[in-house]
């Protein structure tokens, strides 16, 4: 599995938020075809409430055709995501997008739309402080 330049970056911005990355890649074991998910973590959210797990998927967006990339992360995200419902119901999908390319092509109407109707959960992350901008929950 070919990793996105800013795997690397996504991780450690995890772990400074507390997270525990569990899987490097995420296997969807006995799922058919074979998927990976770049990275699974979890971290322990209050006594009471648990364990919160998600599943995170790395886009750098950095092929020259943004509106493919999209479509290609947009197909991946609804795969994990249907997979890990099967399979692990508690663990939560996410793209992780660098903040500029979040800034410059995430106001898009047709990005803004898809978003909106597949609830596509969102990381934005800074790659320079290797740190998270903020959480896009839907």
């Amino acid at each position: 599995m070919a990793r996105d330049a800013l795997h690397n970056d996504v991780k450690l911005a995890l772990i400074k938020e507390g997270w525990t990355i569990t899987n490097d890649p995420l296997s969807l074991e006995g799922w058919r075809p074979g998927w990976e998910v770049d990275l699974g973590a979890e971290r322990v959210i209050a006594a009471e409430r648990g364990i919160e797990k998600i599943a995170v998927e790395v886009k750098g967006f950095s092929e020259q055709s943004f509106a493919y990339e999209f479509h290609r992360a947009l197909g991946q995200y609804l795969n994990y995501k249907s997979g890990l419902k099967r399979l692990e119901p508690d663990r939560k999908v996410y793209i992780a997008v660098p903040i500029d390319v979040y800034n410059r092509e995430f106001s898009q109407i047709g990005v803004l739309a898809s978003i909106e109707d597949y609830q596509v959960q969102i990381i934005i992350f800074d790659p320079l402080t290797k740190e998270i901008s903020s959480w896009k929950k839907q």
